[in-house]
């Protein structure tokens, strides 16, 4: 029995860290080039004078304008290329802060979108609930954090200690900084790999699912929805999207109980892996990983207690 079992163990670590490499070289691909480039722009005319258009909507969130491009890297792409964008530039904790929570609550809006979509939630609420937290967050966070002034001090990567000369020089510190980033999501990404491929290796998304239950009640949602907010909170929206789309499929999740599931996991989908991935930014986790939670939480119950439930129950449709 022991020497199954560490036969198991040996083929879970092995496919885990295949999974773990595939995905670095996937998202280092994305990581590696912007901040390549962005680092390379912050030396040109082209990033000060987008920066000056956008620098006015980025004040009312106490960021300066050049934020505006982790924050569209992040909306658009994800939080890797976000976190791209945020180590080419010299920015607070504070900043940092703001621009994490801002891409916590909406990044990846164009895929993480389309699995929405998918499993019949509304367009116009998926948009207005994650870049309206993420516009709040930004707001709230700036009128009533008074510190975080230092400079962030990003892990590995290494900060310029002065102005480059040339073009020689810029592409080096874009390489260096484009390489160090890529190192981190690898020491990041490769044992969550492992992780996530040990839990689905001994079916512990079921007997998370089952476990979930009450928490599924206690914000209003049948139990029966349970494993897509398993799913959407250990792997992602993007990640978990196959196992929410057979869950709801197999388990006839109504569109109210669906559409809270997603309203928790817009909040907060892969909380525990989104909240690791900012650790080397050099800025607080804990209030990062809380905020999160507190908000899915308050968000649902609120929708849920507006939204009464149908006699009749109305299950999702999947195309």
């Amino acid at each position: 029995m022991t020497n199954r079992n560490n036969i198991a163990l040996s083929s879970t670590m092995k496919d885990g860290l295949q999974v773990g490499l595939k995905t670095t070289w996937s998202l280092g691909k994305i990581i590696f080039p912007i901040t390549l480039l962005v680092t390379i722009l912050q030396f040109t005319p082209v990033l000060p004078w987008l920066v000056q258009l956008i620098e006015p909507l980025m004040q009312v969130f106490g960021l300066r304008g050049e934020a505006a491009v982790p924050i569209v890297l992040g909306n658009t792409l994800n939080l890797y290329a976000g976190i791209a964008g945020i180590i080419s530039l010299e920015l607070t904790v504070k900043e940092v802060f703001i621009i994490a929570m801002m891409i916590s609550f909406a990044h990846n809006l164009f895929i993480e979108t389309a699995v929405a979509i998918k499993v019949g939630v509304k367009l116009w609420l998926v948009l207005a609930v994650r870049l309206g937290l993420a516009a709040l967050a930004g707001i709230i966070i700036n009128l009533f954090w008074t510190g975080g002034s230092e400079i962030a001090q990003y892990g590995l990567t290494p900060q310029a200690q002065a102005v480059p000369e040339g073009f020689v020089q810029i592409f080096l510190l874009g390489l260096e900084k484009a390489a160090f980033g890529v190192l981190q999501l690898a020491m990041i990404v490769i044992p969550l790999m492992l992780f996530v491929q040990f839990v689905k290796d001994r079916n512990y998304l079921d007997r998370l699912s089952n476990s979930l239950a009450p928490f599924t009640k206690l914000i209003g949602v049948k139990p029966n929805a349970s494993m897509t907010l398993v799913a959407g909170i250990l792997i992602g929206l993007a990640y978990g999207a196959g196992v929410m789309i057979q869950a709801v499929r197999e388990d006839g999740v109504s569109k109210r109980d669906i559409t809270l599931a997603f309203i928790f996991l817009m909040a907060c989908h892969a909380v525990i892996e989104d909240t690791l991935l900012f650790l080397p930014l050099g800025i607080p986790i804990w209030p990062l990983l809380i905020i999160r939670l507190v908000t899915a939480i308050a968000l649902t119950l609120s929708v849920s207690v507006l939204w009464k439930r149908p006699h009749e129950k109305e299950e999702a449709v999947i195309d």
